[in-house]
C-alpha cells in the first residue's frame, strides 16, 4: 500500500513538472529529504523516481517558456568553481575509484542546487520549497520528538535508512537547521489552530534533537538558543521560555543522557573523540602535502600509516567527522578557502537583507526569513564542526535560499523604484499643468 502511495504521489509530481518545471525541484527534494521510498516495502525501495524527475525536469526545461536563468550572484559563481574544483581533485584522489563515485553522487546534489537557482526566483515559488524541506525533514524529527518523550529519552533517534540523515548526529543538525523555517512558516498561516499546532510541532523537533543525544547538536542547541536570544527584542520573554524548555526538559532526561553529555568536556578519555582529532590531523597533513588534498573518500588505513609519523592503528576513525577537516583532507586549503568563502558571503548577504528590510512595512517578510536562513546557517556552521556533511543537499539549499531571496529583494526594489518614479512624474506633470495656464494666459494678455 505504501508503495502504490508513494508512486502515486510521484505520478502526479511528475505530471505537474510536465507543465512547470519547478514542480520538479519540488518533488525532488521530497525525495532527497524525506526518502519515502526507505518507508516501503516493495517496488518502490528500488523504484528510480529520483532519475525519472530528473529526466522530466529537463525535458519540461526545453518545453517551458518560463524563465530559466541562473541569478547573477557571485555565490552561484563560487558554487560552480567548488563543483569544478571538486572534480580536479578527483583526478588527483588517492582512491579513484571511490572518489569518482562520491564526485557522481555530489553532482546529483548541485545539479539539483542548481535547478533549484534556476527555477525557484519568486516568494510563493520559494515558500513552496521551504514547506517541502521542513515537511520532509520534519516528518523524521517530530516522530522523534514523540518517540523520545514516551521512552523518557532512553533511546538515540535515527533519520532515514542510507541516507544523509541516518545517523543520529545528522539527523539532530539537519533537525536544528529547518528549524527556523518552522518559526517563519508560522509566520505565513492566517488561522490560530495552524499556528498552535506548527509550534507544537517546533517543540518535538527541539526535543527530537535532544533526543538524539548527539553531543554536536547539544553544542549547536545551546549556543542556537544564546544567539536567538541576543537577536530577540524580547529578551526577558525569550529567556523566559528558554529556561522553562530547559527545565522542562531535564527534568526526565535519563542518566545515560547526561553521562553522554559530560564526556565533551573529558573527550581526551574518550576513544570515538580521539579518534576524531586523529582523523583531524591526518587531514591537516594531507592538506599540507598536497594542494589538491587526498580526493573524495580518501579515508583508509593506508592513508593513516602514510600520514601520521608513529601511527599505531588505534583511534581510527574512517570519516573527518567535521564539515572543516572532511574538506581539508578530501580538496586541499584551496577547496576549503571556497567552501568557508561561500558561507562566509551567505551570511554577510543574509545580513545584509535583515539590516535593508527590517522596518520595511510591505517587505518584512524579506528580513524575516533572512534571519531565521542565518540561524540555520548557524547551526550548520556549529554542529558541522563535529559531522560529516560537507556534501549534504540541505546546507547548499540554504545557500540557495539565500540566493533566491536576494534576487527577489532585488527585483521588488527595482519594481518599488520603477513605480516611485512613474508617480513622481504624474506628480510633476500635474503641477507643471497649471503653470502652463497662468503662462499661457499672460501671454494672451
Amino acid at each position: 500500500m505504501r508503495d502504490i502511495i508513494v508512486a502515486g504521489i510521484v505520478m502526479v509530481g511528475l505530471g505537474y513538472t510536465i507543465r512547470k518545471p519547478y514542480y520538479g525541484v519540488l518533488l525532488w527534494s521530497w525525495l532527497s529529504y524525506m526518502n519515502p521510498h526507505r518507508l516501503c516495502y516493495g517496488f518502490a525501495v528500488w523504484a528510480p523516481f529520483a532519475q525519472v524527475t530528473a529526466i522530466m525536469v529537463m525535458v519540461s526545461l526545453f518545453i517551458s517558456k518560463e524563465k530559466k536563468s541562473l541569478p547573477k550572484n557571485i555565490l552561484v559563481y563560487l558554487i560552480i568553481i567548488f563543483i569544478i574544483w571538486v572534480g580536479i581533485t578527483t583526478i588527483f584522489a588517492f582512491r579513484p575509484e571511490f572518489a569518482s563515485a562520491y564526485f557522481i553522487r555530489i553532482l546529483k546534489i548541485q545539479f539539483s542546487i542548481l535547478l533549484t537557482l534556476m527555477l525557484i526566483n519568486t516568494r510563493q515559488k520559494l515558500e513552496q520549497l521551504l514547506w517541502v524541506i521542513t515537511f520532509s525533514i520534519g516528518f523524521y524529527s517530530i516522530k522523534g520528538g514523540l518517540f523520545t518523550l514516551l521512552t523518557a529519552g532512553s533511546y538515540r533517534v535515527y533519520g532515514p535508512a542510507q541516507s544523509f540523515m541516518a545517523e543520529n548526529n545528522a539527523l539532530a543538525i539537519a533537525t536544528l537547521m529547518v528549524l527556523p523555517f518552522m518559526f517563519y512558516l508560522r509566520t505565513q498561516v492566517a488561522k490560530p489552530w495552524q499556528k498552535h499546532l506548527m509550534l507544537l510541532a517546533a517543540f518535538f523537533m527541539g526535543v527530537s534533537a535532544i533526543g538524539s543525544q548527539s553531543r554536536g547538536a547539544f553544542l549547536a542547541i545551546s549556543i542556537i538558543g544564546l544567539y536567538y536570544w541576543l537577536q530577540s527584542n524580547k529578551k526577558i520573554l525569550s529567556g523566559l521560555l528558554i529556561v522553562i524548555f530547559v527545565i522542562l526538559l531535564a527534568s526526565f532526561l535519563p542518566e545515560a543522557w547526561y553521562e553522554r553529555m559530560s564526556t565533551i568536556s573529558s573527550y581526551d578519555q574518550d576513544a570515538s573523540a580521539m579518534g576524531r582529532v586523529t582523523a583531524w590531523i591526518l587531514a591537516f597533513n594531507v592538506a599540507n602535502h598536497n594542494i589538491f588534498g587526498g580526493g573524495l573518500d580518501m579515508w583508509s588505513r593506508q592513508t593513516y600509516f602514510l600520514y601520521l609519523e608513529g601511527y599505531n592503528g588505534s583511534h581510527e576513525a574512517y570519516v573527518a567527522h567535521s564539515i572543516y577537516f572532511s574538506i581539508l583532507g578530501e580538496l586541499g586549503w584551496i577547496g576549503l578557502a571556497l567552501f568557508l568563502l561561500i558561507f562566509f558571503i551567505s551570511w554577510r548577504q543574509c545580513s545584509g537583507l535583515i539590516k535593508q528590510y527590517r522596518s520595511s512595512v510591505d517587505n518584512q517578510w524579506i528580513s524575516d526569513l533572512a534571519k531565521m536562513l542565518r540561524v540555520g546557517l548557524l547551526a550548520y556552521l556549529v554542529g558541522g564542526a563535529f559531522l560529516s556533511l560537507s556534501y549534504f543537499d540541505l546546507p547548499w539549499h540554504l545557500v540557495a535560499s539565500i540566493v533566491i531571496l536576494k534576487e527577489i529583494a532585488s527585483s521588488t526594489s527595482k519594481k518599488l523604484k520603477l513605480d516611485d518614479g512613474d508617480n513622481s512624474q504624474e506628480e510633476s506633470d500635474q503641477q507643471e499643468e497649471p503653470k502652463k495656464q497662468v503662462s499661457s494666459n499672460g501671454f494672451l494678455r
